[in-house]
């Protein structure tokens, strides 16, 4: 089974097993990429089995951990596997440069997963100059995707990957899906560096919309591509009918992307919690 024609949208399995990998790409006979983040690979088995060991876990452990399974999952998906940085409000850039640094030396085909802070953006300006691939997380307004643009100037095409996370948005009662087409518009007639990479996928109808508007990237758990999978993996053209249940839609910003990236709002309660989360997942493992 090769790629269904029509998609222009690169499919990425939002995971942390590496068996799963090879489920997913079993199913629907190719994947783009992987996206992973500590919530997920928290629930892989290595994981557990240092928790539940004699000794406490160490943070050395878990990062051995990490490594293992995405140097088991990159050579299934080339084309990227993020991997994100420990980040909390004590993180500093520089403490974000150096893992990423480590991290991108793991496997040839790394994003290093950054979150959209003030200290995560002086990062990814630093890691894209030394020629690092980045994917900023945990996005939720215009104005921390035109900082991101704004900060990582001068990468390649593909080099800079940004996350919007589109079901927490839903869960508030706005139209993730809304804020996804705005951040389509805002970089339309760019240079291209930056792909919106759709995230927090929750239900089939995401996924389906996300290939009617042609985005460049979704993540998605492995329980939606089986979705679409038993769906027949069907790719809908514009006309597809996306109900967003009287969901608010975001109303369009004007930005400037050649400003100062320092000059953009960076804050968000939602960036805040859930950086909190992914630390807190982490965190728990920990002896």
């Amino acid at each position: 089974m090769s790629k269904p024609n029509g998609i222009t949208t690169k499919i990425f399995l939002d995971g942390g097993d590496p068996t799963e990998t090879k489920e997913i790409i079993e199913l629907l006979g190719f994947l783009d990429g992987q996206t992973t983040n500590p919530s997920l690979v928290a629930k892989h088995p290595s994981f557990q089995a240092c928790k539940e060991g004699d000794t406490p876990c160490t943070n050395d452990d878990l990062w051995k951990a990490y490594r293992e399974i995405v140097t088991a999952i990159s050579p299934l998906v080339p084309e990227s596997v993020s991997i994100e940085v420990y980040a909390d409000d004590d993180t500093t850039a520089d403490d974000m440069i150096e893992k990423g640094l480590e991290l991108n030396t793991w496997i040839p085909n790394a994003h290093i997963k950054l979150p959209i802070t003030t200290a995560g953006l002086t990062a990814a300006e630093v890691l894209v100059g030394k020629g690092l691939r980045v994917n900023m997380t945990l996005c939720f307004t215009q104005s921390q995707a035109a900082a991101v643009y704004a900060a990582t100037k001068g990468a390649n095409p593909g080099g800079v990957y940004l996350s919007p996370f589109v079901g927490r948005l839903d869960d508030r009662g706005e139209n993730g899906m809304s804020f996804i087409k705005n951040v389509g518009k805002m970089f339309e007639g760019s240079d291209g560096h930056v792909s919106p990479l759709v995230a927090s996928v929750r239900s089939l109808d995401h996924f389906m919309y996300t290939l009617a508007i042609g985005a460049d990237i979704i993540t998605a758990p492995g329980k939606i591509l089986r979705e679409w999978a038993e769906a027949g993996m069907p790719v809908p053209d514009e006309s597809f009918e996306y109900n967003s249940n009287d969901l608010t839609d975001f109303p369009y910003e004007e930005h400037d992307l050649s400003a100062d990236w320092k000059s953009f709002d960076l804050s968000h309660d939602l960036t805040k919690n859930g950086l909190e989360r992914f630390a807190s997942d982490w965190n728990n493992l920990l002896g």
